[in-house]
């Protein structure tokens, strides 16, 4: 998989934003026609007509329509760690955490059948493994933010690893929970619940750090 560097700069020359803008029309294509048509009758084919190029386009950018479809996924965790960098110093980690998630994660409306269908997505078998290295890919940035908000070392500590760690697992409950409910329930709620579960223990024992 390839995802951005937390560096790429956002602007860039016109080749890049036109690089950006083909990468970003490939994942929408991919994600809605697996939504709508489910991975498995999903095909590279479809996913660049759709995005209005060619299948060797396609090859430049995706091994393959499993890692077109989880690159949202992967994109969400760069900018989500960027957030988390972002929040003001003197923010409680908890609560920076939580910022920097809802930030990544809007809330959907609660009676959106596509919205929790394309949730869903991360539940199927065929796109597991691909869905896995989005999370790790989460895990090294946010560990990389914490760290760098707690004085803390990746290299060194057990600390911003392992709550980066239960921090995306709790994402992932909180929005598998919310996709197959079916409930009039907020996202953005569950997401705080969850996150809060696993950081404000770790949190109170760190001092409130």
């Amino acid at each position: 998989m390839r995802p951005m560097a937390l560096d790429t700069p956002v602007g860039g020359g016109l080749r890049e934003r036109k690089k950006q803008a083909t990468r970003q029309a490939l994942i929408q294509a991919a994600v809605r026609l697996a939504r709508e048509r489910g991975p498995d009758r999903t095909r590279v084919e479809d996913i660049a007509a759709a995005a209005g190029v060619s299948p060797r386009t396609f090859n430049n950018y995706f091994s393959s329509k499993e890692e077109a479809i989880a690159s949202a996924a992967v994109d969400r965790a760069e900018r989500t760690a960027e957030a988390l960098v972002r929040r003001p110093a003197d923010e409680p980690l908890a609560d920076a955490l939580r910022h920097a998630l809802a930030d990544e994660h809007p809330d959907p409306s609660v009676r959106d059948p596509e919205a929790r269908a394309q949730l869903r997505l991360i539940m199927w078998p065929q796109l597991r493994a691909e869905y896995h290295k989005a999370e790790l890919t989460m895990e090294r940035r946010l560990a990389a933010a914490i760290a760098e908000r707690t004085g803390t070392g990746t290299g060194r500590d057990l600390y911003p690893r392992t709550l980066a760690a239960a921090v995306v697992a709790a994402l992932r409950v909180a929005t598998t929970h919310w996709a197959s409910s079916g409930k009039d329930v907020r996202l953005g709620d569950i997401i705080a619940e969850a996150v809060g579960i696993v950081v404000s223990p770790v949190q109170a024992g760190r001092g409130g750090k």
